[in-house]
């Protein structure tokens, strides 16, 4: 039951985060909204900023087994495991997107320095192997002498811009103001294809001839 109680707050905290920020969310609104006391969650979580640290823990983890089981799987070729750990991202940031902006959103505040500390140590480990497997199909003379910190930096980079205005993607999919781009299909379908075909260009050695493979 303890665990049950403490994936309730987290998933309650998620929608609250999303909705209002982390700012605007206050624990007294969280143990309302959770239908818990005030005690209960200092007692989880001790303080608001570590249960967000919590929330992203979870979500670093989830990419990170994702990654792990890609990065271990020999019968995919380095780009495959590229275009795998592209969907997973992509996937991941679509089921959620008004709490990865408040995510983005929070990094630019300036006065929570050990929050994003904690925050970047999270998500380190996952760009670590993703720039292992650039670098070893570098190694392998399949991709480019490519900058790989760089070249993650440019995939998360272009979901979170996409991302970050609901009207921007409105726009870019001839939405209708009022239309949810998220749950749009096509707007997964494009995104997925224009990331993907911008990491190949820029990886491949002989991109005619990798796509005829």
């Amino acid at each position: 039951m303890s665990v049950d109680k403490k994936e309730h707050i987290m998933n309650v905290a998620v929608a609250l985060f999303a909705e209002k920020g982390f700012e605007g969310t206050s624990i007294r609104d969280l143990a309302h909204e959770a239908d818990v006391n005030i005690a209960m969650i200092n007692y989880y979580f001790g303080s608001k900023e570590n249960l967000f640290v919590t929330l992203l823990e979870a979500k670093a983890r989830f990419m990170r087994e994702k990654i792990d089981a890609v990065q271990n799987d020999p019968s995919l070729s380095e780009l495959e495991k590229i275009n795998q750990i592209i969907d997973g991202y992509i996937n991941r940031f679509l089921s959620q997107p008004a709490f990865h902006r408040v995510l983005q959103q929070e990094l630019l505040v300036t006065n929570r320095e050990m929050l994003h500390q904690n925050v970047i140590s999270l998500f380190i480990k996952n760009t670590q192997d993703v720039v292992a497997i650039i670098e070893k199909g570098v190694r392998k003379k399949v991709f480019k002498k490519v900058d790989p910190q760089l070249l993650f930096a440019s995939i998360i980079g272009t979901i979170n811009q996409v991302m970050l205005s609901r009207n921007m993607c409105n726009i870019l999919m001839n939405n209708d103001a009022q239309a949810d781009p998220y749950q749009n299909p096509e707007l997964k379908t494009r995104l997925t294809k224009h990331i993907k075909q911008m990491v190949q260009d820029h990886l491949l050695i002989q991109p005619a001839l990798q796509k005829k493979k």
